[in-house]
């Protein structure tokens, strides 16, 4: 660790250093475990103030787990998640819904409400596995950054279920499947295969950002004031060894790590 980092600057500064890049040669994807397909991420995107010469593709967790889901059509699936937010990620794959007593699987895309938490689905983790269903989880991460607090996410009901020895199936971050589609990516936009000692993970996740770097042995960089906020700082600056401490309690490492991207 250098320097040490004082807060983190403004996403504005995030989307300058990624324009940065891209004018130096560099070429940026855009990897999320949001769980639905790429088409509406553009848009949102711009909402949030993202320019669009700040990145040069973008590839989903739900691109990734769609194929997957597409294999178990017609199902039938009971399904978790909002109706109104994941639509995108079940259509024109031909699978059936069904109560969970007549489901062949059961997948999630996130939890139906934003104020739930993962004990408010212990009666159908329980449920489920009594008949040894397969989970297919669409976005692994454990907790998201919305505003200005933290909401559960889909991995953290995963999570529950592989502790009472449930079989989960995700390609998100940290497994292959999404980072086979952005080397696939970046093989299109390059016009050659780039060698992985040229390519440079980016994320504040350390269970899906770092550790998915570490398993397609590429280097990263750790954004440690993402969805951490301020628990890896000490007197406003970033703590080496609080971020130290922070990836050795899961077993990972990261090449480089910094306050916030600029």
């Amino acid at each position: 660790m250098g320097r040490r980092a004082q807060r983190p600057p403004s996403l504005p500064a995030a989307c300058a250093a990624l324009q940065r890049l891209r004018n130096a040669g560099k070429h940026v994807i855009l990897i999320t475990n949001v769980p639905k397909p790429r088409r509406p991420i553009p848009s949102q995107l711009d909402r949030a103030g993202v320019p669009r010469d700040a990145w040069d593709a973008i590839v989903t967790s739900g691109d990734a787990i769609r194929e997957e889901l597409a294999t178990r059509a017609p199902g039938p699936m009971f399904k978790i998640g909002p109706d109104d937010y994941d639509r995108t990620l079940w259509e024109g794959l031909g699978l059936a819904q069904a109560p969970l007593s007549d489901a062949a699987f059961f997948a999630i895309s996130g939890l139906n409400r934003d104020d739930e938490t993962p004990e408010d689905y212990a009666d159908v983790l329980t449920q489920a596995r009594a008949r040894d269903l397969d989970f297919i989880c669409a976005n692994p991460d454990i907790v998201v950054q919305h505003g200005n607090r933290m909401i559960w996410c889909a991995g953290a009901i995963a999570r529950e279920y592989e502790a009472i020895g449930g079989k989960v199936i995700m390609a998100g971050k940290p497994f292959a499947p999404i980072y086979d589609l952005a080397r696939k990516e970046l093989k299109q936009i390059a016009g050659r295969d780039v060698e992985a000692s040229r390519i440079l993970c980016i994320g504040d996740g350390v269970v899906t950002d770092i550790a998915g770097a570490n398993a397609q042995g590429l280097d990263s960089l750790f954004i440690a004031a993402g969805i951490h906020g301020e628990a890896l700082w000490t007197n406003g600056a970033l703590d080496p060894a609080k971020v130290d401490a922070a990836l050795a309690a899961e077993n990972v490492r990261a090449t480089y790590a910094m306050a916030a991207l600029a």
